[in-house]
């Protein structure tokens, strides 16, 4: 019996051990032919045409009830993290009940040809040292 259970002991000791043999993660201390390949950076798509893509959708950065006024855009830029762009746009917007609210800027991401999310600029954005165009 004694014998039974020091050979269960011992096979599933080698099972634990061959279990981990596998190729390591990328960061892993051991010799370069053991680890994983990183993963390939992903590829960025080409630069969107904003303008385009304003003229056809602008309902999807400012509200048809705002009446945009002097919509200008900035060059897009690719985004930090994925493979997206963003760009800036700025209009002279109304309020609701018919007051001037100024001009408003936003940053935009577009990826795979389609605006996708908008944001209200905030202090650290860099949109107010763009150069914009006319849409």
């Amino acid at each position: 019996m004694g014998r039974v259970i020091v050979h269960i002991a011992l096979i599933a000791g080698v099972a634990l051990v061959l279990a981990g043999c596998g190729f390591a993660d990328v960061r892993s201390p051991v010799p370069e032919f053991m680890r994983a390949k990183a993963p390939e950076p992903p590829s960025l798509e080409a630069p969107p045409d904003v303008k385009r893509l304003l003229s056809e959708k602008l309902d999807s950065v400012f509200l048809a009830a705002s009446n945009p006024r002097g919509v200008q855009v900035s060059t897009p830029r690719p985004e930090l993290r994925g493979t997206g762009w963003t760009a800036c746009v700025k209009a002279d917007l109304t309020s609701v009940n018919g007051k001037p609210l100024g001009t408003q800027t936003y940053r935009i991401t577009i990826s795979n040809g389609t605006i996708f999310d908008r944001r209200h600029v905030e202090a650290e954005d860099t949109c107010a040292t763009e150069s914009y165009e006319p849409v």
